[in-house]
């Protein structure tokens, strides 16, 4: 090892920020985690794209309703019965 490195033209890289996304913490019950990721792998793609994915859907506005919270819940628990009924 060198007594002395010369960093004057370093740049830092560890993180590199992703335009259009934002780092959160979400809270997630085990076994919708586990179905996420199991789907991921069976598809070959991130389980947090997959989710990224569902929640777009969801985001889509059907038959002219606005979306809520309350919506929101209401498809991602009617997906998520519906690909438990898939994969059983």
């Amino acid at each position: 090892m060198r007594n002395d490195y010369d960093f004057t033209e370093g740049k830092r890289s560890a993180v590199v920020p992703a335009t259009g996304k934002s780092r959160i913490t979400i809270m997630l019950d085990d076994d919708v985690l586990a179905f996420f990721r199991e789907q991921a792998e069976a598809q070959g793609i991130g389980y947090q794209t997959l989710i990224n994915a569902e929640l777009r859907k969801a985001m889509q506005p059907s038959k002219g309703a606005a979306l809520t919270v309350a919506s929101l819940r209401k498809v991602l628990k009617e997906e998520l019965a519906a690909l438990r009924t898939i994969t059983a």
